[in-house]
């Protein structure tokens, strides 16, 4: 059993996925530093100034906490809620990045893959080579 593991595990298809989840984490985080830090900032400053990261709707006021006299908390404090819209529209924007790089990536290589020749036809099976045999001596 641990030989088959070993086997499994150092068979290429496996190193070459491991390495390709390592380089798209990688690239995952260059992207989001590429969009978070130059491509928002400037569709931000087209459409009038907006930060994206400060986008978002609040859906509960926050309250604080009210004590009384003695310095007990008589009701606790309650945090705004907000839907933060402008970060998912930036996430939106690295998937779409990465999702566009990785199909430039897999059309090029699919381009560098040499197509295989197809194979040879198989040859006749004993069975066809004994029947054309008799057919043969048949004709005679």
């Amino acid at each position: 059993m641990l030989k088959e593991f070993k086997e499994f595990a150092v068979k290429g298809n496996l190193v070459d996925f491991a390495i390709g989840v390592v380089m798209g984490a990688a690239f995952g985080k260059v992207t989001s530093a590429f969009v978070d830090g130059m491509v928002m900032p400037v569709v931000g400053k087209i459409i009038g100034g907006v930060n994206f990261s400060d986008m978002k709707l609040k859906i509960q006021d926050g309250s604080k906490a009210v004590m009384d006299s003695a310095g007990n908390v008589t009701t606790k404090e309650v945090p705004e809620i907000y839907i933060k819209y402008g970060e998912f529209i930036t996430q939106c924007l690295d998937f779409v990045i990465v999702a566009f790089v990785m199909f430039l990536v897999i059309k090029a290589m699919n381009k560098m893959k040499k197509a295989e020749p197809a194979p040879p036809p198989a040859g006749p099976t004993n069975e066809e080579k004994l029947l054309m045999e008799i057919r043969d001596s048949l004709k005679k």
